[in-house]
């Protein structure tokens, strides 16, 4: 489909087949986006959005995403550089909005980005290959960029303290569920406690099963870990299952299919969540918006989503997060309250106004 001249030009080049955090946010804000016309950069099979009538699309290679490993991820990086820049001026646009904090430096595109956390940078001292990209390339990024928008103030706090950049250039829009999905199937609770995403260090999976392992009658109750297997670190906490006696009652369920995920929130006795940073914690709010008890971090945005509805804990404190799995366990009241709560709390966020938020942004420099 062919643009127009002067349109919004939204670079897609990250959304992969699986829904990780980035593709849901993407995958709900674009639908949802009051922007009368703009031109899309998507891979031949992220057609779905070729129905919204408000959008053009332009289809660019399919091998940019994670999905095809640190190959995908740096092929990316240099077609954003080198090839971004010509369709830009191709299409005539005038502004390009990026929902990850990519774009081409040095290049004449005038740009804003969206930044979802700066983790790397955090616990600079686990060896990742993204310490890096946060480090040189995300700040040149930011620094060239018209404006910025991120997900949390927690976010918006950690661009001011780790880059000097003003807070004046950004704009703090909270992200959303998807309120079809994400929803109270009343459906009986079973003995299960999940966590839901990565198992990086900083997700603190490690304290979680070391709490669970410390719980009254543990025998009683099982620990479900939903997220892709990872060679590097799924493996410790094998080890580490197997060490504390509770093998038998910890599953990993590896990656579990988008359709599947509201039952299994649905019925669990509570989301455990004490990840040690995150820029907004999208499992926190869906699993509120099942109506599920969460308990999750008392730091960076965690309370800024979970307001007074989840059971806040010292991440750091195994014997904190015991206490709070335990008492939701146990204390049938408790457990209703946090529900009804969670309920009320999620209802606050949608991708209706998400989206307007950000078109409010855009619109202001097209």
């Amino acid at each position: 489909m062919k643009s127009e001249d002067g349109q919004l030009l939204i670079n897609l080049s990250f959304m992969g087949l699986k829904p990780t955090g980035l593709t849901t946010y993407a995958s709900n804000l674009m639908p949802a986006l009051p922007i009368s016309k703009a031109t899309l950069l998507v891979s031949s099979h992220q057609r779905f959005i070729e129905s919204k009538a408000q959008f053009d699309y332009y289809t660019i290679p399919d091998n940019l995403t994670s999905e095809y490993g640190t190959k995908g991820h740096l092929r990316r990086l240099l077609w954003t550089q080198f090839q971004l820049p010509c369709l830009y001026k191709k299409l005539r646009s005038p502004l390009l909005f990026s929902p990850i904090p990519e774009a081409p430096l040095f290049s004449g595109c005038r740009f804003v980005v969206m930044v979802h956390d700066l983790i790397p940078l955090h616990f600079s001292a686990w060896k990742s290959p993204l310490k890096y990209y946060f480090q040189y390339y995300v700040p040149q990024v930011l620094r060239q960029a018209v404006h910025i928008i991120c997900n949390s103030q927690a976010t918006a706090q950690d661009i001011v303290d780790f880059y000097g950049i003003s807070a004046q250039k950004i704009t703090p829009i909270w992200l959303a569920h998807d309120v079809n999905h994400f929803h109270f199937l009343d459906l009986p609770t079973k003995n299960y406690f999940i966590y839901i995403g990565r198992s990086d260090p900083y997700k603190n999976l490690q304290r979680s099963l070391q709490a669970f392992a410390e719980l009254t009658h543990v025998q009683e109750y099982e620990f479900w870990i939903v997220g892709p297997r990872d060679q590097r670190f799924t493996p410790n906490l094998e080890a580490l299952v197997n060490e504390l006696g509770i093998a038998s009652q910890v599953k990993f369920l590896d990656y579990v299919p988008y359709a599947e995920l509201p039952k299994i929130i649905n019925q669990a006795i509570a989301l455990v969540f004490p990840s040690l940073w995150e820029g907004f914690g999208l499992p926190v709010l869906e699993a509120m918006a099942c109506g599920t008890p969460v308990i999750t971090s008392n730091l960076a945005s965690m309370p800024e989503v979970a307001g007074e509805a989840a059971l806040l804990v010292d991440p750091y404190n195994t014997a904190e997060l015991t206490a709070a799995m335990q008492a939701i366990a146990t204390d049938l009241q408790l457990r209703s309250r946090l529900c009804q709560a969670s309920l009320t709390r999620a209802s606050q966020f949608n991708w209706a106004k998400t989206a307007t938020q950000t078109s409010q942004v855009l619109k202001s420099y097209l």
